[in-house]
């Protein structure tokens, strides 16, 4: 799927399900736990950020990585750490 072609919608259903990502060795399962319409902009939907939360342990950082998932294949994303939150390390991807 295009990355230029996701919207909020895509993500709705999977709030709260896994996204699998390989990163510096180690390999994470991200939880989608929130999704924020952001307003305006260019893209079909708006802009959106997405909200991980991973397992306590050392943070990804910053960069692209490839996070899968069964409904929306693999997506190339840039993921931004936010620091820790609910007992784990959570994460951002900004669509804009």
């Amino acid at each position: 799927m295009s990355l230029t072609a996701l919207t909020p919608a895509d993500f709705e259903p999977h709030v709260g399900r896994e996204f699998p990502v390989e990163g510096h060795g180690r390999r994470l399962n991200l939880k989608l736990t929130e999704i924020d319409r952001l307003g305006a902009a260019s893209r079909e939907g708006g802009a959106f950020s997405l909200i991980f939360l991973s397992p306590p342990g050392p943070f990804l950082p910053q960069g692209i990585y490839p996070i899968e998932h069964p409904a929306l294949g693999t997506l190339e994303l840039f993921i931004v750490p936010l620091g820790p939150k609910k007992g784990g390390n959570s994460y951002q991807v900004i669509f804009t």
